[in-house]
């Protein structure tokens, strides 16, 4: 007689419950005044207790908009290389101004710029867009994008405590945003990406003609269970080779996508990444700026 076979599945609470057992618990993350903050606690202290001359500018963009951007001063006595941060599809929030202010207290003259400036109602940014930022953020092109962060950039190098070079940083949605930088921006000096895949790419191709155009040397921060990111790994890694673009990644062992942002998850392992990562970051910039 044929063999009869029972398929067995869990409930649906049944398996949401077990999921759930498996991921690793919050781990309490202290305060840690040479790493960009980790918790919504932390954010607030960072931006209450910095030291550095934080300020909002309207920087003037050629289609006669204004792209609002929290700038931040390094305190040298020298002067010092631009950081443009490119925030995550959350728009521009308190985290990315906090972390902005990190690389202030690093060394760097910090512009953060809203990308949203302008796309929310009666010509707000991300603050007036509310819930629906993500959504607005996605309508960004291309064009506009890097149309600001030249803006940004070219604003910073003017300014008289800057040295004239420029690099650009991003996490998540502004990571890949970084790493297109590299690619359409040819003055830059550096681009570092947190958790961005480079554009156009899947996991099987990246647009090669694209890579070719890429003049500043990359630096990729990666979290090794970030599977929709890694993906596009092998197939980035093999352009960058390929056309002989300098290309610097690091994959950081049970570490989630966003990790910098959110260190109590993934059991300690995403504050681990981070506490491996920025040291890296802040290597890499300042080898380049």
């Amino acid at each position: 007689m044929p063999t009869r076979r029972t398929a067995f599945v869990l409930p649906w609470f049944l398996l949401t419950a077990a999921l759930v057992a498996q991921r690793p618990d919050p781990v309490e993350v202290p305060w840690d005044d040479a790493l960009p903050p980790g918790t919504d606690a932390h954010v607030a202290r960072a931006l209450a207790e910095s030291t550095r001359h934080g300020e909002y500018v309207d920087v003037a963009l050629g289609d006669g908009q204004q792209l609002n951007c929290w700038v931040v001063h390094p305190e040298r006595a020298d002067k010092a290389p631009v950081v443009v941060l490119i925030h995550d599809i959350r728009g521009l929030s308190d985290w990315a101004r906090a972390v902005g202010d990190q690389l202030a207290q690093d060394g760097f003259l910090v512009v953060v710029p809203d990308f949203l400036s302008g796309k929310g109602p009666d010509g707000g940014g991300t603050a007036s867009l509310g819930g629906d930022a993500g959504q607005a953020i996605r309508k960004l092109t291309e064009a506009e994008i890097t149309a600001r962060v030249a803006a940004a950039l070219a604003w910073g190098r003017a300014l008289p405590n800057a040295n004239g070079k420029g690099a650009v940083l991003g996490f998540c949605w502004g990571g890949t945003q970084s790493f297109l930088c590299a690619i359409e921006l040819q003055d830059l000096q550096a681009a570092v990406v947190f958790y961005g895949s480079a554009p156009g790419a899947t996991a099987t191709t990246v647009p090669g003609e694209r890579i070719a155009r890429i003049a500043a040397p990359v630096l990729g921060c990666y979290g090794g269970n970030d599977a929709r990111i890694n993906a596009t790994l092998g197939p980035t890694i093999a352009a960058m080779l390929e056309h002989g673009k300098p290309f610097e990644f690091h994959s950081f062992e049970g570490a989630g996508h966003g990790f910098t942002r959110n260190q109590a998850a993934a059991g300690g392992a995403n504050r681990t990444a981070v506490q491996f990562a920025w040291p890296l970051a802040l290597a890499f910039l300042r080898r380049h700026l």
